[in-house]
């Protein structure tokens, strides 16, 4: 019983994180390192990951400042923005590659916070998912009546646990993006 409740919270692990991960990617109007991740450059004809290419800085709350380690490869970087469609015009000054993140509006902010809330709701089908899995495994091993009760009253309290994470989650992104 206890390697099933083991592997049932270690998947419930697995879908918060990804949730949280696919927030960092909502951006609330302040510059965040998070939105480059995916972003791929043709270093020397390798694709790249910029992260690999340059020091990323926040010089000021709406600016993301990227300095190649190689000054060559300023207009490669430039161009793997652009080609990562993440909605941003870089600018490049030289020296460098200034990202400037424009102040939301109140329309976009609500755009962003139904986003985050259909993410959410992703992941609680993923618990749902999770929750009928673990409840089958225990039926399966034919445990004693009482001890396969036990089981599943602790596999719906996991789910009640991780359900809360997922709306502590919400409510503070949520917070983050209608905060101007």
């Amino acid at each position: 019983m206890e390697d099933i409740l083991s592997l049932i919270k270690e998947e419930m692990d697995e879908a918060i994180k990804n949730m949280e991960k696919r927030f960092t990617n909502v951006r609330a109007g302040r510059a965040n390192v998070a939105v480059l991740d995916g972003v791929m450059v043709n270093y020397y004809g390798s694709p790249t990951p910029l992260i690999q290419l340059a020091t990323i800085s926040i010089p000021e709350a709406r600016t993301l400042m990227i300095k190649p380690f190689d000054k060559n490869s300023l207009s490669d970087i430039e161009k793997g923005i652009f080609e990562a469609n993440i909605g941003f015009t870089p600018n490049n000054n030289g020296e460098s590659i200034i990202l400037s993140f424009p102040q939301l509006t109140e329309e976009k902010r609500k755009e962003y916070v139904k986003q985050v809330k259909e993410m959410a709701e992703d992941a609680k089908i993923v618990l749902r998912n999770i929750r009928q899995d673990g409840n089958e495994a225990i039926k399966k091993e034919e445990f004693p009546v009482d001890d396969e009760k036990r089981g599943l009253e602790r596999v719906q309290n996991l789910i009640n646990e991780y359900n809360d994470k997922i709306e502590d989650s919400l409510k503070e992104k949520e917070k983050e993006l209608m905060t101007i």
